[in-house]
Protein backbone atom coordinates (compact mmCIF):
# COMPACT_ATOMS: atom_id res chain seq x y z
CA UNK A 1 0.00 0.00 0.00
CA UNK A 2 1.50 3.12 -0.83
CA UNK A 3 2.35 6.09 1.39
CA UNK A 4 -0.65 8.06 -0.06
CA UNK A 5 -3.26 5.81 0.41
CA UNK A 6 -1.99 5.42 3.72
CA UNK A 7 -2.37 9.07 4.44
CA UNK A 8 -5.65 9.17 2.84
CA UNK A 9 -7.26 6.14 5.42
CA UNK A 10 -5.34 7.82 8.49
CA UNK A 11 -7.22 10.97 7.72
CA UNK A 12 -10.64 9.42 7.43
CA UNK A 13 -9.83 7.29 10.55
CA UNK A 14 -9.37 10.83 12.33
CA UNK A 15 -12.50 12.13 10.95
CA UNK A 16 -14.09 9.59 12.39
CA UNK A 17 -12.20 8.54 15.44
CA UNK A 18 -11.49 12.26 16.35
CA UNK A 19 -11.95 15.78 14.96
CA UNK A 20 -9.76 15.70 12.01
CA UNK A 21 -5.86 15.27 11.94
CA UNK A 22 -3.40 18.29 11.99
CA UNK A 23 -1.13 17.94 9.13
CA UNK A 24 1.65 17.64 11.78
CA UNK A 25 -0.32 15.15 13.30
CA UNK A 26 -1.16 13.29 9.93
CA UNK A 27 2.36 12.99 8.94
CA UNK A 28 3.34 11.21 12.11
CA UNK A 29 0.77 8.82 11.61
CA UNK A 30 1.49 8.24 8.03
CA UNK A 31 5.11 7.43 8.77
CA UNK A 32 3.84 5.14 11.60
CA UNK A 33 1.15 3.38 9.66
CA UNK A 34 -3.15 2.81 9.59
CA UNK A 35 -2.93 -0.42 12.43
CA UNK A 36 -0.28 1.55 14.61
CA UNK A 37 -2.19 4.52 14.58
CA UNK A 38 -5.43 2.32 15.42
CA UNK A 39 -3.63 1.30 18.20
CA UNK A 40 -2.37 4.78 19.49
CA UNK A 41 -5.83 5.87 19.55
CA UNK A 42 -6.80 3.09 21.65
CA UNK A 43 -4.55 3.51 24.04
CA UNK A 44 -6.81 5.73 26.84
CA UNK A 45 -4.12 4.78 29.81
CA UNK A 46 -1.90 6.38 28.24
CA UNK A 47 -0.92 10.01 28.52
CA UNK A 48 -2.38 13.02 26.69
CA UNK A 49 -0.14 16.33 27.61
CA UNK A 50 -2.41 18.03 25.54
CA UNK A 51 -5.63 17.30 28.13
CA UNK A 52 -4.22 15.84 31.30
CA UNK A 53 -3.77 19.06 33.22
CA UNK A 54 -6.90 20.41 31.82
CA UNK A 55 -9.04 20.60 35.18
CA UNK A 56 -12.64 21.13 35.10
CA UNK A 57 -14.27 24.10 36.24
CA UNK A 58 -15.63 24.63 39.34
CA UNK A 59 -19.15 24.44 39.65
CA UNK A 60 -22.05 24.10 42.35
CA UNK A 61 -25.22 22.45 43.25
CA UNK A 62 -28.30 23.96 41.22
CA UNK A 63 -30.04 25.90 44.52
CA UNK A 64 -33.44 27.72 43.65
CA UNK A 65 -34.24 30.06 46.35
CA UNK A 66 -36.03 28.41 49.15
CA UNK A 67 -38.91 29.72 51.64
CA UNK A 68 -36.06 31.53 53.60
CA UNK A 69 -36.02 34.33 51.23
CA UNK A 70 -38.32 36.78 51.71
CA UNK A 71 -41.49 36.64 48.54
CA UNK A 72 -40.46 40.29 47.79
CA UNK A 73 -36.50 38.68 46.93
CA UNK A 74 -37.84 35.40 45.27
CA UNK A 75 -37.82 36.54 41.91
CA UNK A 76 -34.16 38.22 41.94
CA UNK A 77 -33.22 35.68 43.16
CA UNK A 78 -34.68 33.04 40.91
CA UNK A 79 -33.12 35.01 38.41
CA UNK A 80 -29.65 35.12 39.91
CA UNK A 81 -29.28 31.45 40.35
CA UNK A 82 -30.90 30.59 36.73
CA UNK A 83 -28.20 33.42 35.73
CA UNK A 84 -25.85 31.55 37.69
CA UNK A 85 -26.23 28.27 36.24
CA UNK A 86 -26.17 28.95 32.46
CA UNK A 87 -22.53 30.56 33.20
CA UNK A 88 -21.67 27.08 34.52
CA UNK A 89 -23.18 25.43 31.49
CA UNK A 90 -21.10 28.17 29.41
CA UNK A 91 -18.27 27.15 31.41
CA UNK A 92 -18.29 23.33 30.93
CA UNK A 93 -19.19 23.20 27.60
CA UNK A 94 -16.27 25.53 26.78
CA UNK A 95 -14.01 23.40 28.63
CA UNK A 96 -15.21 20.27 26.74
CA UNK A 97 -14.58 22.02 23.66
CA UNK A 98 -11.39 22.70 24.88
CA UNK A 99 -10.62 19.00 25.25
CA UNK A 100 -12.18 18.65 21.80
CA UNK A 101 -9.84 20.65 20.46
CA UNK A 102 -6.28 20.06 22.40
CA UNK A 103 -6.44 16.56 22.75
CA UNK A 104 -3.27 14.85 21.63
CA UNK A 105 -5.62 11.60 21.41
CA UNK A 106 -9.15 12.87 20.41
CA UNK A 107 -11.16 9.46 20.78
CA UNK A 108 -11.73 9.96 24.54
CA UNK A 109 -13.42 12.94 23.64
CA UNK A 110 -15.13 11.76 20.30
CA UNK A 111 -16.24 8.62 22.29
CA UNK A 112 -17.64 10.44 25.36
CA UNK A 113 -19.71 12.93 23.00
CA UNK A 114 -20.79 9.86 21.23
CA UNK A 115 -22.25 8.62 24.46
CA UNK A 116 -23.97 11.75 24.81
CA UNK A 117 -25.91 11.62 22.17
CA UNK A 118 -26.74 8.01 23.22
CA UNK A 119 -27.79 8.17 27.07
CA UNK A 120 -29.01 11.95 25.70
CA UNK A 121 -29.92 14.02 29.25
CA UNK A 122 -30.48 17.95 28.63
CA UNK A 123 -29.28 20.35 31.00
CA UNK A 124 -32.69 22.46 30.71
CA UNK A 125 -34.21 19.91 32.69
CA UNK A 126 -31.89 18.47 34.98
CA UNK A 127 -30.82 21.92 35.76
CA UNK A 128 -27.51 21.27 37.35
CA UNK A 129 -24.06 21.87 36.02
CA UNK A 130 -22.07 19.69 38.50
CA UNK A 131 -24.37 16.64 37.45
CA UNK A 132 -23.79 17.33 33.78
CA UNK A 133 -20.16 17.29 34.83
CA UNK A 134 -20.15 14.01 36.19
CA UNK A 135 -22.03 12.51 34.10
CA UNK A 136 -19.91 13.38 31.57
CA UNK A 137 -16.81 12.39 33.46
CA UNK A 138 -18.78 9.20 33.47
CA UNK A 139 -19.10 8.90 29.97
CA UNK A 140 -15.01 10.22 29.63
CA UNK A 141 -13.60 7.07 32.09
CA UNK A 142 -16.42 4.33 31.81
CA UNK A 143 -17.16 4.99 27.88
CA UNK A 144 -14.31 2.72 26.14
CA UNK A 145 -14.86 -0.33 29.09
CA UNK A 146 -17.68 -2.72 29.50
CA UNK A 147 -21.01 -1.70 28.33
CA UNK A 148 -22.85 -3.16 31.44
CA UNK A 149 -20.64 -1.20 33.74
CA UNK A 150 -21.23 2.16 31.79
CA UNK A 151 -25.21 1.15 31.26
CA UNK A 152 -25.35 0.84 35.19
CA UNK A 153 -23.30 4.23 35.89
CA UNK A 154 -25.47 6.31 34.28
CA UNK A 155 -29.02 4.99 34.71
CA UNK A 156 -27.73 5.32 38.28
CA UNK A 157 -26.22 8.47 38.17
CA UNK A 158 -28.22 11.34 38.98
CA UNK A 159 -28.19 13.72 35.66
CA UNK A 160 -30.27 11.11 33.68
CA UNK A 161 -32.26 9.76 36.97
CA UNK A 162 -33.77 13.77 37.17
CA UNK A 163 -33.84 13.94 33.22
CA UNK A 164 -35.98 10.71 33.56
CA UNK A 165 -37.87 11.13 36.27
CA UNK A 166 -36.57 8.55 38.49
CA UNK A 167 -37.91 10.03 42.19
CA UNK A 168 -41.36 8.98 40.96
CA UNK A 169 -40.90 5.66 40.09
CA UNK A 170 -42.26 4.48 43.28
CA UNK A 171 -43.80 0.71 44.23
CA UNK A 172 -47.30 2.33 44.76
CA UNK A 173 -47.41 3.82 41.56
CA UNK A 174 -44.40 3.41 38.71
CA UNK A 175 -42.86 6.13 36.56
CA UNK A 176 -42.33 4.21 33.35
CA UNK A 177 -39.91 6.80 31.57
CA UNK A 178 -36.14 5.22 32.91
CA UNK A 179 -37.98 2.06 31.93
CA UNK A 180 -38.89 2.60 28.09
CA UNK A 181 -35.82 4.73 27.43
CA UNK A 182 -33.30 1.87 28.98
CA UNK A 183 -35.35 -0.29 26.59
CA UNK A 184 -36.27 1.38 23.13
CA UNK A 185 -33.08 4.18 23.42
CA UNK A 186 -30.38 2.48 25.82
CA UNK A 187 -30.21 -1.31 24.76
CA UNK A 188 -32.42 -3.19 22.32
CA UNK A 189 -34.60 -0.94 20.29
CA UNK A 190 -37.82 -1.01 19.19
CA UNK A 191 -39.62 -4.49 18.29
CA UNK A 192 -37.06 -5.81 20.96
CA UNK A 193 -39.51 -5.54 23.84
CA UNK A 194 -43.05 -5.81 24.98
CA UNK A 195 -44.98 -3.29 27.22
CA UNK A 196 -45.10 -5.77 29.86
CA UNK A 197 -41.30 -5.46 30.12
CA UNK A 198 -41.39 -2.02 30.44
CA UNK A 199 -44.12 -2.29 33.12
CA UNK A 200 -42.27 -4.91 34.94
CA UNK A 201 -38.63 -2.82 33.83
CA UNK A 202 -39.79 -0.04 35.80
CA UNK A 203 -41.13 -1.84 38.73
CA UNK A 204 -37.49 -3.38 39.13
CA UNK A 205 -36.50 0.17 39.24
CA UNK A 206 -38.49 1.40 41.49
CA UNK A 207 -36.84 2.97 44.63
CA UNK A 208 -33.89 4.00 43.25
CA UNK A 209 -33.48 8.11 44.79
CA UNK A 210 -31.63 10.48 44.32
CA UNK A 211 -31.34 13.24 47.28
CA UNK A 212 -30.41 16.97 45.90
CA UNK A 213 -29.42 17.68 49.59
CA UNK A 214 -26.85 15.08 49.98
CA UNK A 215 -25.70 14.39 46.44
CA UNK A 216 -26.59 10.26 47.10
CA UNK A 217 -28.40 7.68 44.89
CA UNK A 218 -29.76 5.00 47.35
CA UNK A 219 -32.11 2.27 46.91
CA UNK A 220 -35.18 2.80 49.38
CA UNK A 221 -36.50 -0.72 50.14
CA UNK A 222 -39.87 1.06 51.11
CA UNK A 223 -40.19 2.57 47.73
CA UNK A 224 -39.09 -0.59 45.79
CA UNK A 225 -41.30 -3.56 44.66
CA UNK A 226 -39.71 -6.38 45.77
CA UNK A 227 -42.00 -8.86 44.41
CA UNK A 228 -41.71 -10.92 41.33
CA UNK A 229 -41.64 -9.58 37.96
CA UNK A 230 -41.17 -11.47 34.42
CA UNK A 231 -38.79 -9.22 32.39
CA UNK A 232 -37.72 -9.63 29.02
CA UNK A 233 -38.28 -13.72 29.64
CA UNK A 234 -37.06 -13.54 32.43
CA UNK A 235 -38.33 -14.17 36.09
CA UNK A 236 -37.14 -12.95 39.65
CA UNK A 237 -37.67 -10.56 41.96
CA UNK A 238 -35.26 -7.87 40.58
CA UNK A 239 -33.25 -4.99 41.90
CA UNK A 240 -32.65 -2.07 39.57
CA UNK A 241 -28.82 -3.67 38.75
CA UNK A 242 -31.09 -6.80 37.49
CA UNK A 243 -33.14 -4.90 35.57
CA UNK A 244 -29.73 -3.03 34.24
CA UNK A 245 -28.12 -6.43 33.33
CA UNK A 246 -30.91 -8.52 32.04
CA UNK A 247 -31.61 -5.50 29.38
CA UNK A 248 -27.72 -5.51 28.29
CA UNK A 249 -27.93 -9.28 28.01
CA UNK A 250 -30.67 -9.84 25.86
CA UNK A 251 -29.58 -11.34 22.80
CA UNK A 252 -31.22 -7.86 20.65
CA UNK A 253 -29.09 -5.51 23.01
CA UNK A 254 -25.65 -6.53 21.06
CA UNK A 255 -26.61 -5.78 17.75
CA UNK A 256 -28.25 -2.84 18.55
CA UNK A 257 -25.16 -1.19 20.07
CA UNK A 258 -22.80 -2.71 17.36
CA UNK A 259 -25.14 -0.93 15.30
CA UNK A 260 -25.29 2.24 17.16
CA UNK A 261 -21.48 2.92 17.52
CA UNK A 262 -20.94 1.19 13.07
CA UNK A 263 -23.58 4.02 12.56
CA UNK A 264 -21.70 6.82 14.37
CA UNK A 265 -18.01 6.11 13.78
CA UNK A 266 -18.63 4.43 9.99
CA UNK A 267 -21.75 5.00 8.17
CA UNK A 268 -25.70 4.29 9.00
CA UNK A 269 -26.20 0.21 9.48
CA UNK A 270 -28.76 -1.43 11.04
CA UNK A 271 -28.58 -4.34 13.42
CA UNK A 272 -28.99 -6.61 10.16
CA UNK A 273 -26.33 -4.95 8.07
CA UNK A 274 -24.38 -7.47 7.41
CA UNK A 275 -20.93 -5.59 8.88
CA UNK A 276 -23.14 -5.30 11.99
CA UNK A 277 -23.93 -9.03 11.98
CA UNK A 278 -20.38 -9.82 11.23
CA UNK A 279 -19.23 -7.25 14.35
CA UNK A 280 -21.35 -8.54 17.00
CA UNK A 281 -20.52 -11.94 18.20
CA UNK A 282 -17.14 -10.11 19.56
CA UNK A 283 -18.73 -7.96 21.03
CA UNK A 284 -21.25 -9.82 22.59
CA UNK A 285 -19.17 -11.89 24.09
CA UNK A 286 -17.50 -9.90 26.79
CA UNK A 287 -19.14 -6.27 25.69
CA UNK A 288 -15.84 -4.23 25.51
CA UNK A 289 -16.47 -1.30 23.72
CA UNK A 290 -12.49 -0.85 22.99
CA UNK A 291 -12.55 -3.86 21.46
CA UNK A 292 -15.18 -3.37 19.13
CA UNK A 293 -13.92 -0.10 18.18
CA UNK A 294 -10.71 -1.53 17.16
CA UNK A 295 -13.10 -4.24 15.07
CA UNK A 296 -14.72 -1.19 12.99
CA UNK A 297 -11.29 1.07 12.30
CA UNK A 298 -10.23 -2.34 11.09
CA UNK A 299 -13.01 -3.68 9.52
CA UNK A 300 -12.16 -3.25 5.25
CA UNK A 301 -15.88 -1.66 5.20
CA UNK A 302 -14.94 1.37 7.28
CA UNK A 303 -12.71 2.83 4.40
CA UNK A 304 -14.70 2.43 1.60
CA UNK A 305 -15.92 4.63 -0.48
CA UNK A 306 -19.55 4.16 0.86
CA UNK A 307 -17.93 4.18 4.55
CA UNK A 308 -15.99 7.57 3.98
CA UNK A 309 -19.33 9.74 2.27
CA UNK A 310 -21.62 7.86 4.30
CA UNK A 311 -21.74 10.69 7.01
CA UNK A 312 -22.27 14.45 7.74
CA UNK A 313 -20.34 16.20 10.54
CA UNK A 314 -22.65 16.88 13.33
CA UNK A 315 -22.04 20.74 14.22
CA UNK A 316 -20.17 20.10 17.72
CA UNK A 317 -17.79 18.23 15.26
CA UNK A 318 -17.47 20.29 12.85
CA UNK A 319 -16.81 23.36 15.16
CA UNK A 320 -14.30 21.25 17.09
CA UNK A 321 -12.40 20.05 13.79
CA UNK A 322 -12.26 23.20 12.53
CA UNK A 323 -11.18 25.22 15.57
CA UNK A 324 -8.23 22.15 15.53
CA UNK A 325 -7.22 22.64 11.86
CA UNK A 326 -6.63 25.88 11.79
CA UNK A 327 -5.09 26.29 15.25
CA UNK A 328 -7.70 27.85 17.55
CA UNK A 329 -9.17 27.77 20.19
CA UNK A 330 -12.58 28.66 21.92
CA UNK A 331 -11.20 31.37 23.87
CA UNK A 332 -14.48 33.35 22.77
CA UNK A 333 -16.94 30.91 24.51
CA UNK A 334 -20.13 32.65 24.05
CA UNK A 335 -19.78 33.44 20.41
CA UNK A 336 -18.59 29.80 19.49
CA UNK A 337 -22.00 28.60 21.67
CA UNK A 338 -24.06 31.03 19.94
CA UNK A 339 -22.70 29.68 16.88
CA UNK A 340 -23.35 25.61 17.59
CA UNK A 341 -27.10 27.10 18.76
CA UNK A 342 -27.39 28.39 15.51
CA UNK A 343 -25.78 25.11 13.94
CA UNK A 344 -28.60 23.14 15.94
CA UNK A 345 -26.46 21.41 18.63
CA UNK A 346 -25.44 22.94 21.43
CA UNK A 347 -23.63 20.89 24.26
CA UNK A 348 -25.56 19.53 27.16
CA UNK A 349 -28.78 20.63 25.35
CA UNK A 350 -29.71 17.40 22.96
CA UNK A 351 -33.48 18.13 21.66
CA UNK A 352 -35.04 14.79 23.75
CA UNK A 353 -33.88 11.74 25.04
CA UNK A 354 -33.20 9.94 21.25
CA UNK A 355 -30.30 12.71 21.02
CA UNK A 356 -29.52 14.56 18.23
CA UNK A 357 -29.99 13.48 14.61
CA UNK A 358 -27.32 12.35 11.91
CA UNK A 359 -26.10 13.38 8.35
CA UNK A 360 -28.51 15.09 5.71
CA UNK A 361 -30.62 16.72 8.92
CA UNK A 362 -27.54 19.06 9.12
CA UNK A 363 -28.31 19.91 5.93
CA UNK A 364 -31.14 22.02 5.50
CA UNK A 365 -30.71 26.11 4.60
CA UNK A 366 -30.50 27.38 7.74
CA UNK A 367 -27.65 25.12 8.52
CA UNK A 368 -25.95 26.12 5.80
CA UNK A 369 -26.27 29.77 6.24
CA UNK A 370 -25.14 29.22 10.11
CA UNK A 371 -21.67 27.16 8.64
CA UNK A 372 -21.19 29.77 6.10
CA UNK A 373 -21.10 32.46 9.00
CA UNK A 374 -19.05 30.38 11.35
CA UNK A 375 -16.65 29.83 8.52
CA UNK A 376 -16.31 33.02 7.46
CA UNK A 377 -15.81 34.33 11.16
CA UNK A 378 -12.85 31.89 11.98
CA UNK A 379 -11.21 32.19 8.65
CA UNK A 380 -10.84 35.78 9.39
CA UNK A 381 -8.48 35.04 12.75
CA UNK A 382 -6.99 32.49 10.77
CA UNK A 383 -3.26 32.01 9.92
CA UNK A 384 -3.17 31.44 6.25
CA UNK A 385 0.64 31.78 5.62
CA UNK A 386 0.89 28.57 4.52
CA UNK A 387 -2.08 29.58 1.63
CA UNK A 388 -0.66 32.83 1.08
CA UNK A 389 2.97 31.00 0.13
CA UNK A 390 1.79 29.06 -2.33
CA UNK A 391 1.23 30.25 -6.11
CA UNK A 392 -2.51 30.70 -6.92
CA UNK A 393 -3.00 27.90 -8.86
CA UNK A 394 -1.35 25.30 -6.22
CA UNK A 395 -3.75 27.09 -2.90
CA UNK A 396 -6.79 24.74 -3.61
CA UNK A 397 -4.24 21.75 -2.91
CA UNK A 398 -2.57 24.07 -0.18
CA UNK A 399 -6.16 24.48 1.56
CA UNK A 400 -6.50 20.29 1.11
CA UNK A 401 -3.63 20.03 3.20
CA UNK A 402 -4.41 21.86 5.35
CA UNK A 403 -7.87 20.64 6.29
CA UNK A 404 -6.59 17.10 5.55
CA UNK A 405 -8.89 16.20 2.93
CA UNK A 406 -7.99 14.04 0.11
CA UNK A 407 -8.75 16.50 -3.03
CA UNK A 408 -11.37 18.74 -4.36
CA UNK A 409 -13.93 17.63 -6.61
CA UNK A 410 -13.93 19.28 -9.91
CA UNK A 411 -17.09 21.80 -8.63
CA UNK A 412 -15.28 22.14 -5.69
CA UNK A 413 -11.86 22.97 -7.00
CA UNK A 414 -12.88 25.56 -9.79
CA UNK A 415 -15.30 27.74 -6.78
CA UNK A 416 -11.93 27.51 -4.89
CA UNK A 417 -9.69 28.85 -7.92
CA UNK A 418 -11.92 31.77 -8.65
CA UNK A 419 -11.35 32.70 -4.97
CA UNK A 420 -7.71 31.40 -5.05
CA UNK A 421 -5.94 35.45 -4.76
CA UNK A 422 -7.67 35.83 -1.60
CA UNK A 423 -6.52 32.71 0.73
CA UNK A 424 -9.05 33.39 3.45
CA UNK A 425 -12.06 33.69 1.32
CA UNK A 426 -11.18 30.19 -0.18
CA UNK A 427 -10.33 29.20 2.95
CA UNK A 428 -14.05 29.90 3.82
CA UNK A 429 -15.29 28.13 0.46
CA UNK A 430 -13.40 24.88 1.65
CA UNK A 431 -14.89 24.95 4.95
CA UNK A 432 -18.95 25.12 3.62
CA UNK A 433 -17.41 22.61 0.76
CA UNK A 434 -18.74 19.03 0.70
CA UNK A 435 -15.47 17.25 0.87
CA UNK A 436 -15.29 18.99 4.50
CA UNK A 437 -18.61 18.92 5.69
CA UNK A 438 -18.80 15.03 5.23
CA UNK A 439 -17.19 13.61 8.54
Amino acid sequence: MDRDDTRSRIAHLYRRAGFGARPDELDAAATAGYEATVDRLLDFAAPDPGVDGMAPPAVTPYAAPGDSVPADQRVAAQQAAQQQLRQQVVDVSTWWLDRMVAAQNPLREKLTLFWHGHFATSVQKVKDAELMLAQNQTFRTLGAGNFETLAKAVAGGPALMVYLDSNQNRKASPNENMSRELLELFTVGIGNYSEDDVKNGARGLTGLLFNRLTGNVTLNKAQHDDGVKTYLGNTGAFTPDDIVHLAVSSPASAPYITSKIWSHFARPGKPDDPVVKELTPGFARDLDVSKLLRAVFLHPEFVTAASRTGLVKQPIEYVAGTLRALGQKPSDAKAVLAELVALGQEPFTPPDVGGWPQNTYWLNTSFSLSRLRFASAVAQKANVAALAKASAPDRPAAAAALLAVDGWSATTGAALAKAANDPKAMLTLALVSPEYVLA
